[in-house]
């Protein structure tokens, strides 16, 4: 959760990114979020039978999914149209996001399919968790090791340091070695988030 403790610093360049879309409906916002990490997760797959080249769009296409994210959410309360639907659509889409993206990494071959899936159930499950929180009356909790803000940067970072710069340790690329850690850590947050909620309820 490290970007998560620079929001209340960038809040007011998120409101002055806002303002050209305060006329949109914020929900069309959170579609083009999921249509950019859909083109990402394509161009991703692609990968392995054109040019690593390709990730650079791919590094773009996800910025601009991870900006239209940010975006939804501060059109709406900007507008007065936050509302529980919203919220529902926004988080729903949010989990297809991140499948299309690491997905679509996996399938291009730039890591082991093994290793995409041990990131993809840490993800999916830490989210799961911060959720579920909500659900079983504790509030929202989105305590842990790495948010999903971090996750968009780091693949928008590693891959290009990948693309520019090939490494690899113990046989493994820069991006495969990131994708261990979203597993990783999103386990572990999972865990974490189990555990506080478990201490809340009886």
């Amino acid at each position: 959760m490290v970007l998560e403790a620079f929001r209340t610093r960038v809040a007011s360049y998120v409101a002055w990114l806002a303002r050209p879309f305060l006329g949109w409906r914020p929900d069309r916002l959170s579609w083009l979020a999921l249509g950019c990490a859909g083109v990402g997760g394509l161009l991703a797959a692609l990968v392995r039978w054109t040019t690593p080249l390709l990730f650079l769009p791919v590094a773009i296409v996800i910025f601009l999914s991870g900006l239209f994210d940010v975006l939804d959410g501060e059109v709406a309360r900007a507008t007065g149209r936050a509302s529980v639907r919203g919220d529902f659509l926004d988080h729903v889409l949010d989990r297809y996001a991140d499948i299309f993206i690491i997905t679509g990494i996996f399938a291009g071959g730039l890591v082991p399919w093994q290793i995409g899936v041990f990131a993809l159930t840490g993800v999916l499950m830490a989210s799961y968790l911060g959720t579920q929180a909500q659900a079983v009356g504790v509030g929202r909790y989105y305590g842990g090791l790495l948010g999903r803000a971090d996750r968009l940067v780091m693949i928008m970072a590693v891959g290009i340091i990948d693309l520019l710069v090939p490494l690899s340790f113990s046989g493994l690329s820069l991006l495969g070695w990131m994708l261990i850690l979203f597993g990783l850590f999103g386990h572990i947050t999972a865990f974490q988030r189990f555990a506080y909620v478990w201490a809340k309820v009886e």
